[in-house]
């Protein structure tokens, strides 16, 4: 299933106000956001890392994780009114125009 962010941003609307019943609020969100990246970034020094795995972690679905984070980025969007599709063609136009080549004069990415 291919979906884009304006869709996804939609489905999740749809599902915190039916399934999940209301929304928490925006600071509870970011801690909950925090808390996500906080476990995307244990599974990631282990598997990519240096870390070895704890009992507690093996078994950790990394796209899972991703998808958590994503998730709560998406509340946090439509709790704020912020539209990420827009948003990040915004970025896009933003890093295009600020590293049209800073990136490719940079001796260390060469």
């Amino acid at each position: 299933m291919d979906i884009s962010i304006r869709d996804a941003q939609a489905k999740i609307d749809g599902w915190i106000n039916t399934v999940g019943v209301r929304y928490f609020n925006e600071l509870t969100n970011l801690g909950i956001l925090m808390e996500e990246v906080g476990e995307l970034s244990r599974i990631m020094v282990r598997q990519y890392g240096e870390q070895s795995f704890k009992e507690s972690d093996k078994g950790k679905d990394l796209a899972n994780e991703m998808a958590d984070v994503l998730w709560v980025l998406m509340c946090l969007a439509n709790q704020t009114g912020v539209d990420l599709t827009d948003a990040l063609e915004k970025n896009f136009e933003k890093k295009n125009i600020r590293d049209a080549v800073r990136h490719s004069q940079n001796e260390k990415l060469l």
